[in-house]
């Protein structure tokens, strides 16, 4: 089965919470879905696909880019990519 792909950019102390976010919502979709954090000023390796990122971003499925992330959104976007991986 087709998983659906979140990545988080965790680029300050503020921003752990919502990296905390996606992992939890993610854990509902314990099958469904492949999780990846990248730390800005450790990892270097998500800049080659998406460039210099100085917000908390979140990336869904390699295209879809949110940069105001939400608990709510987080978990709408979730839900919606499951759903598009599934059909």
């Amino acid at each position: 089965m087709p998983r659906a792909l979140v990545e988080f950019i965790n680029t300050c102390p503020h921003c752990a919470g919502f990296e905390r976010d996606v992992r939890e919502v993610a854990a509902t979709y314990p099958d469904r879905v492949d999780v990846h954090i990248h730390v800005a000023g450790r990892d270097v390796d998500y800049i080659r696909r998406y460039g210099v990122v100085s917000r908390g971003t979140l990336i869904i499925n390699g295209t879809d880019r949110y940069e105001e992330p939400s608990r709510s959104l987080i978990e709408r976007v979730v839900a919606e990519a499951v759903a598009e991986a599934g059909a």
